[in-house]
């Protein structure tokens, strides 16, 4: 059984993970079938679960707020990404935090101002209360400058993978962002290439 690294303070260590753009390929996900697990992430993430890391993802789910799913049909989706990780040889995603709110959202019980829905910390916040992560010594993985500010909200060091959609603009937020909690602390094309950076910062903590 693959144990979980700690640091001094006995607290663990976990990578947060965007899931559309760094997981699975940037779609508006509704149905199983349209969910396609880039190359190289089972391997990135076998890697870093080896290295004692929890596997956390933590995702805007607009699909929710717009009335195109469900938050079970959401899970559901989770789910089998869950699976085809693992049926390509990755490691388990320990936990999906899920935000399905959004400032205009279509349906109403779902339009509010909220901590989860990243730029904001709420997510991470809520995972370290939960599973007892130090989150100074973990990281975020995100496609977007938004996933960055909601790592460095949280006191997470930060990947940006350069996708295409690490140039668009920031999602819609209540507030205006600061421009410094934007800048990443690496930026890379690939999760593998994010992952070997991840575990040569943490190498001997």
């Amino acid at each position: 059984m693959i144990g979980h690294a700690s640091p001094c303070n006995g607290r663990k260590r976990a990578v947060f993970l965007d899931r559309d753009g760094v997981l699975t390929e940037d779609l508006l996900l509704t149905s199983v079938s349209q969910i396609r697990i880039f190359e190289g992430v089972p391997d990135a993430l076998k890697r870093l679960k080896e290295a004692g890391f929890f596997l956390i993802v933590v995702t805007n789910q607009t699909v929710v707020s717009r009335g195109l799913a469900t938050e079970e049909q959401v899970d559901e989706l989770n789910r089998a990404v869950r699976e085809k990780i693992v049926n390509g040889g990755g490691a388990l995603l320990d936990a999906f935090y899920v935000c399905p709110h959004h400032p205009n959202a279509t349906v109403e019980r779902y339009r509010k101002l909220c901590d989860c829905r990243k730029p904001g910390p709420g997510m991470f916040l809520q995972a370290a209360r939960e599973w007892n992560i130090d989150l100074g010594g973990s990281f975020m993985v995100g496609d977007r400058v938004t996933d960055i500010a909601a790592g460095a909200r949280a006191g997470c060091r930060t990947v940006l993978l350069r996708t295409g959609a690490h140039l668009a603009p920031p999602i819609e937020t209540a507030e205006p962002l600061d421009p410094g909690l934007l800048i990443p602390d690496f930026a890379c094309d690939t999760m593998i290439e994010a992952a070997k950076w991840v575990l040569e910062q943490s190498c001997g903590r």
